[in-house]
């Protein structure tokens, strides 16, 4: 049953509440990959807390009027043929990050010898900027994740005190390998 003109208002309406709150996006092309492996890709997405919808290109369009990307040349050129859209929040590389993942995972059904490969990444979005499908996967899915970010930041700031307690702890040390040596001169003079 074809859309009425009210559900695809509504469609785009959430699709542009989606857009403004997520970090990136992440445009794939889905065309010629089996409903299981879609399946099994939307599970993973949802492990990740990523956002996977299939939308019709106009829809995206509607949604996406009065913002800087629908006067980008290069996304347009993107919205054509099938397109899914992965959103991604809070941590901007992982919806790229999962793909990737997934696509090496599953690399015998998406990439068979001969034969087109399947679940190509189009194109991505990060802060307004359009990245090529090279950039998303090279550049985006290789960013630190939050968590690593995380671990990143508190690494640098406990180093200092970790150097204090090194520092503080140096001169106790070498009395002690002094006095070792001392003891050991003593036991063999």
């Amino acid at each position: 049953m074809p859309m009425t003109r009210e559900d695809k208002q509504a469609q785009a309406a959430s699709v542009r509440e989606t857009w403004d709150k997520a970090d990136s996006v992440v445009l794939l092309d889905f065309s010629g990959v089996d409903v299981e492996t879609i399946t099994n890709l939307r599970a993973e997405f949802r492990k990740a807390g990523v956002e996977y919808k299939v939308v019709k290109n106009n829809v995206v369009k509607k949604a996406l009027d009065g913002t800087d990307v629908v006067g980008n040349k290069q996304f347009l050129a993107h919205l054509k043929g099938p397109t899914a859209f992965a959103w991604s929040f809070e941590d901007a590389s992982v919806a790229a990050k999962t793909i990737i993942k997934f696509r090496e995972d599953n690399a015998a059904k998406l990439s068979p010898k001969n034969l087109p490969e399947k679940l190509v990444i189009k194109c991505g979005l990060l802060d307004g900027e359009v990245m090529d499908r090279a950039a998303v996967e090279n550049t985006l899915a290789k960013l630190p994740g939050k968590n690593e970010i995380r671990a990143m930041l508190l690494a640098t700031l406990m180093a200092p005190a970790q150097n204090l307690v090194a520092q503080l702890n140096a001169p106790a040390q070498r009395m002690a390998l002094v006095l070792d040596a001392k003891l050991r001169k003593d036991g063999e003079g």
